[in-house]
């Protein structure tokens, strides 16, 4: 991709989301995401010289996607996916009406 287009893609979608640079879902940022999966902001491995991981490094697009319409961090995304995977779809489905729907059933109060 064109770094005009990923600043496009960049910009467009955090205009979407009212200017916040952050996941839809879960509200992290791109260096909460990075932290998530063991690397500092810059992109370099938290723990380099433990691992052997000097020459790997992430950039803001391994960890956020800006094409949809909100920005959606990696670790969502996988999530998404295990429950995919795992056939959750439905009970996804209902998990999220319940927790619209039925919060204070799921959250009780001190009786």
């Amino acid at each position: 991709m064109s770094i005009d287009r990923h600043f496009h893609d960049y910009f467009a979608a955090v205009e979407r989301a009212g200017g916040q640079d952050r996941c839809f879902l879960c509200r992290r940022t791109p260096a909460d995401v990075k932290a998530f999966f063991g690397f500092h902001e810059d992109g370099t491995p938290i723990d380099a010289d433990e691992y052997g991981l000097e020459d790997v490094v992430l950039d803001r697009l391994d960890v956020m996607s800006y094409r949809g319409e909100r920005p959606v961090c990696a670790v969502c995304q996988l999530n998404l996916d295990a429950v995919e995977l795992a056939g959750g779809r439905d009970i996804l489905a209902r998990v999220l009406r319940q927790m619209l729907d039925e919060r204070d059933k799921l959250w009780p109060g001190d009786d």
